[in-house]
Order: C-alpha cells, then sequence, then structure tokens
C-alpha cells in the first residue's frame, strides 16, 4: 500500500515536517510495509521556503535585512539555478514582532525588498514569493523602496534596469483586493495590531497609494485578486513588478511532480491546526483534494479543531477525524509531543481503511 502524507503545518505546535513524521509512524504502526511518501507543504506562508527546498533542492542563502520595526536580522532564501524562493515572514513576518510592538502603521516590507535585491543581484530570472504571515500593511512600499535604494541610488523604479528580464510569481491563497471593507487593512489589519481608528488610516493610505500607482502606470491593479495579501504586497508585485498570482499549494505541488508521485496511491493524508468550511475556500488541504481527485486516490483529512464535517465530507474528503479527544484540554493539545501523539494514533486508525 502507497500513502501520500501531505500536512500544513499545526501553527505554533508543529511544522509540516513534523506532523508528516508523526503521521508516517502511525501508519507504519498498522502497515509496517507500506511505502509512504512524506511531502512538507505550505501555501505560502509558515514553511514555504522548507517545503521547497524539500521540492527543488538548492542552496539557502543567508542575508542581513530589517526586519518590520527596521531592526538588523538575518534571513534566509532558497536559490535553485536561476530560481529563488522567497518567503516574506523571514523578513517581514508577524512572529519577528513582540504583541506589545505591533502597529501596522510603521511596520514595513523594508526587510522583503532587500532580499528580492539579493536574489537579483545573484542573477535570479524566476523569483517565487510565499505571501503569508506578514506584520506589515503598507501596501509593499517599503519593499519597493528597498529595491529602489538597492539600484536605482535617488532615482525612481521605473529606472531599474536590473528587473526587466525578472519574472516574478506570487504564491497566496487570499483573493481579497487592496481596499475596502475586504481589502488588506480591514480583513488582516486587526490581527496585526491595527485599533479601527489605523483601519481607517491604512484603508485611505491604501487607496492614495493605488489611485497614484495607476495614474502613473495606465493600470489599475488593486481589485486583482491577491492585491490584499500580506498587508497589499501582493499588490506592489501585481502593479510595480507584473507578478502572476497563483494558489501557493498548486506552485508547490507542481514542484514536487505530484501527480507523478500519486502514481498507484492507496490514499492521501492531508490536514491542518483547524479544518472547516473555510477550508474548502482555496485553503491548502482543499488543493490536496483537488489534485488527488483527478487520479480517483481517496484523501483523508485531520486536524486539531473540525467543524462543518459534513461539508467537508460532502466537498469530497473520504474520511475527516479530529485528532484531539473532545475533553482534552486546549493548552495540552497544543503540546507539540500530545499533538504528535495524536496524529500517529487518527493515522493508526485510518491505515486499515485501503
Amino acid at each position: 500500500m502507497k500513502y501520500i502524507v501531505a500536512i500544513d503545518s499545526f501553527k505554533g505546535c508543529l511544522t509540516s515536517t513534523e506532523a508528516n513524521q508523526a503521521a508516517t509512524e502511525g501508519i507504519l504502526t498498522k502497515v509496517p510495509d507500506a511505502d509512504v511518501v512524506q511531502i512538507p507543504v505550505s501555501d505560502g506562508g509558515e514553511g514555504w521556503l522548507e517545503a521547497f527546498k524539500n521540492a527543488l533542492g538548492g542552496q539557502i542563502v543567508d542575508v542581513y535585512v530589517k526586519d518590520p520595526m527596521m531592526r538588523t536580522i538575518k534571513a534566509q532564501y532558497l536559490v535553485d539555478g536561476d530560481t529563488a524562493v522567497i518567503e516574506i515572514a523571514k523578513a517581514s513576518g508577524l512572529t519577528l514582532v513582540a504583541p506589545e510592538e505591533r502597529n501596522p502603521m510603521v511596520a514595513t516590507s523594508y526587510g522583503t525588498g532587500q532580499l528580492v535585491a539579493d536574489a537579483v543581484r545573484k542573477r535570479c530570472k524566476h523569483i517565487i514569493v510565499g505571501l503569508g504571515g506578514s506584520a506589515t500593511s503598507d501596501c509593499g512600499i517599503g519593499m519597493l523602496q528597498a529595491i529602489i535604494n538597492s539600484f536605482a541610488k535617488g532615482g525612481t523604479f521605473d529606472n531599474i534596469r536590473e528587473l526587466d528580464d525578472v519574472n516574478f510569481t506570487i504564491a497566496t491563497d487570499v483573493t481579497n483586493p487592496l481596499c475596502g471593507d475586504n481589502g488588506a487593512a480591514h480583513v488582516f489589519g486587526p490581527q496585526k495590531g491595527a485599533t479601527p481608528e489605523m483601519v481607517a488610516a491604512l484603508d485611505a493610505r491604501a487607496k492614495r497609494f493605488a489611485e497614484a500607482s495607476a495614474k502613473h502606470f495606465g493600470y489599475d491593479r488593486q481589485n486583482a485578486p491577491g492585491a490584499g495579501a500580506a498587508g497589499g504586497l501582493g499588490y506592489a508585485f501585481l502593479q510595480y513588478m507584473n507578478a502572476d498570482c497563483r494558489p501557493g499549494i498548486d506552485l508547490l505541488l507542481d514542484a514536487v511532480h505530484f501527480d507523478r508521485v500519486m502514481d498507484n496511491a492507496s490514499m492521501v493524508i492531508t490536514g491542518e491546526g483547524g479544518a472547516d468550511r473555510q477550508t474548502l475556500m482555496g485553503k491548502l488541504p482543499y488543493g490536496i483534494l483537488k489534485r488527488a481527485q483527478k487520479h480517483n486516490v481517496p484523501v483523508a483529512l485531520i486536524a486539531g479543531r473540525i467543524s462543518d464535517r459534513q461539508q467537508l465530507l460532502d466537498a469530497g474528503f473520504a474520511r475527516v477525524e479530529c485528532i484531539n479527544p473532545p475533553t482534552l484540554p486546549i493548552e495540552e493539545a497544543l503540546m507539540p509531543e500530545t499533538a504528535k501523539r495524536n496524529i500517529s494514533e487518527t493515522t493508526m486508525r485510518l491505515a486499515p481503511i485501503v
């Protein structure tokens, strides 16, 4: 029997690799001679770099950059041939800023621009950017300023010839526009520390920037799907760099040749920290389900918390299992060793169904 294990990180608890390993141990306990293929996965946020390193190989590059509060830190990105893979959370992530410091009115994406500039200097021609987990809501202005400072030396973005033959692809499952009630500030600002007054100011600032940019370029991408991702970083890539926007899981599954890996598979096990109807709105497990359905391979979904179980089953998941007993306190459930044990015990129950 061949099992494909591709579980998203359980944020604040387990990485994708750790969750996959726990699931594999459960399968092999029940089916010792099973062929288990582990695929570390991410939709563009946490674990993006690790997942692509597993898929492509390549070299991790260390760069000193500015964090969202303009403090110097060491960040990383991946280079494989002329392709670079950037996880924006490494330079501009919310986890880099203590809760009491979070202020999206001042948080900047400058460090992400430094990563992009370094990749361009290394002659990378295709840059894949995972947009997730940002602390910023600056519409990518900080990133653009870092690129200008790196190449234009007091000039403007239009004068940067180094970007002429560089192709950008942004990875996100966010389809929100830049501005408005469904935009970056209103939907994502509060989780980054924005007060209602800040949200209004951030949205107005984004609107002014988009209008000025549209006037300059003669086109306007503030309403393009993904423009609102990562506090408007998606907009900056779309408007200023003519980036392609794709679901992160699709990019990653292509990189690991998932359709080829699916040959002769008996079952796919995927999962995430919490699963509900929003899982069906383009989140990672749903992307895996759609791919597996093309091969008529059943997909089991596991999660630490599950709501809307029937909707998940109706969408096509063969099994939907909560790894945690209903009486388990949340503090204990979030302990890594507890989560690993519960994942293993859950996959032991799932393995015999094929």
